[in-house]
């Protein structure tokens, strides 16, 4: 379980094919504190600590992963919004976070205002999934707050601090982004298909 609220973005330094796995090293200043088993989210997606080598981690994509998330489309010198698994007894500080990715979507409009930004994305509605006003999604692994939601789209809002601290700040239009729709409204969704 996760929360969405981004620890480090790291830098992928190396990628190795296994089979039809990915297997990514991770440069990253939390490296030290991680353990081999651990869950780690890499832009949304939990995969597990494999290896450790000094300030680098690896970890390893199958390809369902990789077909159903953005991680595919990393190369070497990307950068990866990063969050170890939440402690029980911690605040919730974003929203519970599966670090399952529901489906890719594509980054429509990245506007800068004065002192935020705006994004708008476009999402495929005939998987089932749904976004509300003022509800919760999670872009790239960072825990939002849905602004304007419509059919196959919705906007999100971001603060200074966010855009600094996440890779946000290399997001541009045309771009596939990882999302995870909020666990609670997808529960909801699907007893109000079953009625």
């Amino acid at each position: 379980m996760f929360t969405g609220i981004i620890e480090e973005v790291g830098l992928v330094k190396e990628l190795r094919q296994a089979g039809d796995n990915i297997q990514f090293n991770i440069e990253a200043k939390i490296t030290p504190e991680l353990k081999i088993d651990q869950s780690v989210a890499h832009n949304g997606v939990c995969l597990t600590v494999i290896a450790i080598e000094g300030n680098n981690y690896w970890v390893e994509a199958i390809e369902e992963t990789l077909v159903k998330s953005n991680l595919g489309t990393l190369g070497k010198n990307d950068l990866v919004n990063l969050e170890r698994a939440m402690k029980l007894g911690d605040r919730l500080d974003g929203h519970i976070v599966q670090g399952h990715v529901d489906q890719v979507g594509t980054c429509l409009e990245a506007r800068e205002l004065d002192g935020s930004w705006t994004y708008r994305f476009q999402y495929d509605p005939s998987l089932g999934n749904v976004t509300i006003e003022k509800g919760s999604i999670t872009v790239n692994g960072v825990s939002l707050t849905v602004v304007d939601s419509e059919n196959s789209s919705f906007s999100v809002a971001i603060i200074p601090y966010t855009y600094k601290h996440t890779s946000f700040n290399q997001l541009q239009v045309g771009d596939k982004v990882n999302l995870e729709f909020d666990v609670i409204g997808k529960y909801v969704q699907r007893i109000s298909q079953h009625k």
